[in-house]
């Protein structure tokens, strides 16, 4: 787990990717929790329209990860509420 947000992730060359589900059209954007110690949860306010939930998602985890929206994006699930997040240049301990 990343220490400063306990969140769950696997290792990769580049980085880290982290198994996430979303919740478009919430009432507020934040990382809600983990599932099942494995999937992290997001709730995200834009719609699941034109990619811009996924932007959105790119904010929230740049934001909570402390990194650039440059180092992450969706690599998997691009039109699924459950998606692979990788985050490139950050050192996971």
């Amino acid at each position: 787990m990343i220490p400063a947000m306990k969140l769950p992730f696997k290792r990769t060359k580049q980085g880290i990717t982290l198994d996430v589900k979303v919740e478009p059209r919430s009432s507020q954007k934040c990382v809600a929790g983990v599932m099942d110690n494995t999937i992290i949860k997001v709730k995200l306010t834009a719609p699941p329209v034109s990619g811009s939930a996924n932007e959105q998602l790119i904010e929230v985890i740049a934001e909570e990860l402390g990194v650039k929206k440059s180092q992450v994006s969706v690599i998997r699930g691009h039109s699924s509420k459950r998606k692979i997040v990788a985050v490139t240049g950050i050192e996971a301990t």
